[in-house]
């Protein structure tokens, strides 16, 4: 009875801790850029950054997803899970404070290595739950997605204040994120001596991975994942600076950023979780692509300050269901943690291939047209593509 106790209570532990860790990683996956858009123009000015090369800063990160994600499970293969996520953190920690050096190679250096390190979660988040909480999963994914959400919004929010209210300029703004990196580290590095996991299952992912790369399905969840996550990371690249070509002050255009994405909070919960009892998601799918369309023909068409607040909780709402519901997809369109694991690397992969064009582009058009008319005309388009293929990625069926 004793022994059954200490078993019990030993997995309890382990539990818990890997849930508090699951949700320490989400926390982490986002700052590192999220709050560069605010900070840009100042970086810009400091470094010597055209727009185009602002861009790029941006841009890097997703680059590395897309060819870090497919090597990700072999890493997980061969060590494991946990130890694959410690890695990646302490890359995330590494970068962080590297690209806080006001060099152009230290600063594009830096993010490499935190796009090295926030790849490795993006990768492993989904198949751990899938594997960890199979009945679970719309209810874990809120969690974490949630969570990312979340300090992504304030990381937006806080940027400006810390850089400017507390004079640590754009150097200090970006040390703080650091910090959650290295509590991280900690708790991964404790979480070590519960490591239960089974190589076995592992290595089932590269049995399964054949068949995800050539599904036509998971194509479709590749490219809605995408075209979603080039939605995403143009508006948190250059919403600030949209909003302060209609006027507003470069501090209040990067609360707006934040104001947002918090909007986006209740979507980024109940979506997974409504999503997980819907047989199809495709009408779900429909009106969150819909509230994102209106959120962008508002700041295209719209001038007043009641129709710029409007657009921006449309936006808000819209991308932020829009990402958890793509999460969301990986496990329901799999059988198991293995076939999980390979579809995200594979949806990551040649899904961020795509999101990494939308900052650079978005730059390279307003250089060109010195007006956001034509990018913002370009995102409302896009964000048609994503709705039809979050769609067809909605049916209920298996890759």
């Amino acid at each position: 009875m004793e022994l059954h106790n200490t078993y019990a209570n030993t997995k309890s532990t382990y539990i818990y801790l890997l849930i508090t860790a699951i949700v320490l990683t989400a926390f982490n996956l986002r700052p590192a850029i999220t709050s560069l858009g605010p900070l840009i123009g100042m970086i810009q000015k400091d470094v010597g950054l055209a727009h185009w090369s602002a861009g790029l800063l941006m841009s890097l990160p997703l680059v590395v997803f897309a060819f870090m994600s497919p090597i990700v499970p072999k890493i997980a293969n061969r060590i494991s899970n946990e130890q694959t996520l410690l890695l990646g953190l302490s890359l995330l920690f590494i970068g962080i404070g590297i690209r806080s050096f006001p060099l152009t190679f230290l600063l594009f250096f830096g993010t490499l290595l935190a796009g090295m390190g926030i790849a490795i979660g993006n990768v492993l988040l989904p198949a751990i739950v899938k594997e960890k909480f199979p009945e679970k999963f719309g209810l874990m994914t809120s969690v974490y997605s949630t969570s990312m959400a979340l300090i992504a919004s304030l990381a937006s929010g806080v940027s400006i204040p810390l850089a400017v209210g507390l004079d640590l300029g754009w150097k200090g703004a970006q040390v703080v994120w650091a910090i959650p990196a290295a509590i991280a580290v900690l708790v991964w590095f404790y979480l070590q001596k519960f490591n239960q996991q089974n190589h076995n299952e592992i290595k089932k992912v590269y049995i399964s991975a054949k068949s995800i790369w050539g599904s036509v399905l998971s194509w479709q969840i590749a490219i809605f994942m995408g075209f979603q996550s080039l939605l995403f990371y143009v508006t948190i690249s250059w919403l600030p600076e949209i909003l302060h070509s209609r006027g507003m002050s470069m501090e209040t255009a990067g609360w707006m950023l934040s104001f947002s994405q918090l909007m986006g909070l209740p979507a980024s919960f109940f979506v997974p979780v409504w999503a997980g009892r819907l047989r199809s998601q495709i009408w779900l799918a429909f009106m969150l692509n819909l509230s994102s369309m209106l959120g962008f023909a508002g700041l295209l068409w719209g001038s007043s300050y009641p129709i710029l607040i409007i657009s921006i909780i449309l936006i808000g709402i819209g991308l932020g269901g829009t990402f958890p519901l793509a999460l969301s997809y990986i496990g329901f369109r799999t059988r198991n943690a293995s076939q999980a694991a390979a579809l995200s690397g594979m949806a990551q992969s040649t899904g961020y291939i795509l999101a990494a064009v939308g900052p650079l582009f978005m730059g390279y058009l307003f250089d060109h047209t010195h007006s956001w008319s034509i990018p913002l005309l370009t995102l409302i388009m896009i964000t048609v593509i994503v709705m039809i293929f979050g769609m067809l990625a909605g049916r209920n069926k298996y890759v």
